[in-house]
């Protein structure tokens, strides 16, 4: 049997980031990261389309925590011990300076996520970071000397042990065997499936600033859109996707959703119609395009409100109108499934948050057993902000272990 001061469980962003720190922490103390996979850090690789996106230009804890869904009261404390500042500053010291892109997500200035892993390995390597791959655990056990960490082939006893295995509903068993409750994972970060005549031939399509609603409940964003070939994506929908996923799960992910393509109310629209109609009275509705939309999408919305290509304003019935300025401002679509969001593997659930102490991310139930990342039900939108849990977690926790 293998003797450590530390295991953690998964060779992850948050399990490399948390060795790293505990062993320049304290570097009396032996520890080793558990990886099942044969390499580690795979989500980090293909993370931001293989760019890493390391963070979020958020420099507020008060609006930071605002992306996440689930963790957001909890975060507060943490992101006052850790935050993105710290993120940017831990990184630079080891020659992995960070860009600010329009968006405010971070990326190595390098460009590529290898930069990231390259960097984790070297800091590992330097603190004598022991990292073992291929080691599935199997078993979890406690007792008063600490814990019995078991794999297929090998045993382990360590006094502390750092949980950072992502969202892993077989490790989560594990968990509950421990005592610890397991909110039920569903997906988090999804776009949605929409067959729709107005939007079946304009994919590639982007409004710049839409508002979006679940028809039913009070779900609600805004933000960007884009027309996929399957449906809609983007911000918008993408936050929906995060802030609704416990809601639109029990839904089965059949729902209709209510989209203001020009935040306007129906009332204000009509009345600017109505100015089009005197103003553009001899053009055809179809060729003026209006309230800065992309062409492609107003052709549709137009053809959708009982028009065709030759339509002059000045013919528009009452009925024509409103059809428009509805079709502008509340366009209601059927949402049939889900579909993944390029590679950004994001579920909700994990361990119940009232079982951790988020001063030190420690158990409750078990003292010596801390967690980071994603094991944790907490979960963000799509901009760096997973990630900066992570970080968070794993150096709060790496800081209460070294001592």
């Amino acid at each position: 049997m293998k003797q450590y001061d530390v295991i953690i469980v998964g060779g992850g962003a948050a399990g490399f980031f948390a060795a790293i720190n505990i062993a320049e922490q304290n570097p009396e103390l032996k520890v080793v990261i558990l990886e099942k996979a044969k390499d580690g850090l795979q989500k980090v690789k293909i993370s931001g389309g293989g760019r890493c996106n390391v963070t979020h230009a958020e420099f507020i804890p008060q609006e930071l925590i605002k992306n996440y869904p689930r963790g957001e009261k909890e975060l507060l404390g943490p992101f006052h011990q850790f935050m993105t500042g710290d993120t940017i500053e831990w990184f630079e010291k080891r020659g992995v300076p960070l860009k600010i892109e329009d968006d405010g997500r971070m990326f190595p200035e390098s460009n590529t996520s290898q930069t990231i892993i390259d960097c984790f390995l070297n800091e590992a390597k330097k603190y004598s970071v022991e990292v073992l791959y291929s080691q599935n655990v199997s078993d979890i056990q406690s007792s008063d000397e600490g814990f019995h960490v078991q794999t297929k082939d090998k045993n382990f006893q360590c006094k502390t042990l750092l949980i950072a295995t992502g969202s892993s509903v077989k490790f989560w068993k594990l968990l509950e065997n421990l005592g610890h409750t397991i909110s039920q994972p569903v997906p988090s970060l999804f776009t949605f499936n929409i067959s729709d005549s107005r939007i079946k031939d304009i994919p590639g399509v982007v409004v710049s600033h839409v508002e979006v609603t679940v028809l039913g409940t009070n779900l609600y964003s805004e933000g960007p859109l884009l027309i996929t070939h399957w449906g809609m994506s983007a911000p918008s929908i993408l936050k929906l996707s995060a802030f609704g996923a416990v809601e639109l799960a029990k839904l089965n992910y059949k729902f209709q959703i209510q989209i203001n393509f020009i935040r306007q109310s129906f009332e204000d629209c009509l009345d600017e119609l109505k100015v089009f109609k005197q103003d553009l009275a001899k053009k055809t509705v179809f060729k003026s395009t209006q309230f800065d939309l992309p062409k492609r999408l107003w052709h549709q919305l137009v053809l959708a409100s009982n028009m065709d290509e030759q339509t002059r304003w000045a013919d528009l019935n009452k009925q024509q109108l409103e059809a428009l300025s509805g079709q502008l401002t509340k366009a209601v679509f059927d949402v049939d499934g889900k579909s993944t969001f390029k590679d950004e593997f994001v579920t909700a659930g994990g361990v119940d948050l009232k079982e951790i102490n988020f001063k030190t991310f420690e158990s409750r139930f078990h003292e010596n057993l801390f967690f980071a990342g994603e094991v944790l039900n907490i979960d963000a939108v799509t901009g760096g902000f997973n990630f900066q849990n992570a970080w968070t977690g794993a150096y709060i926790a790496s800081k209460a272990i070294s001592k």
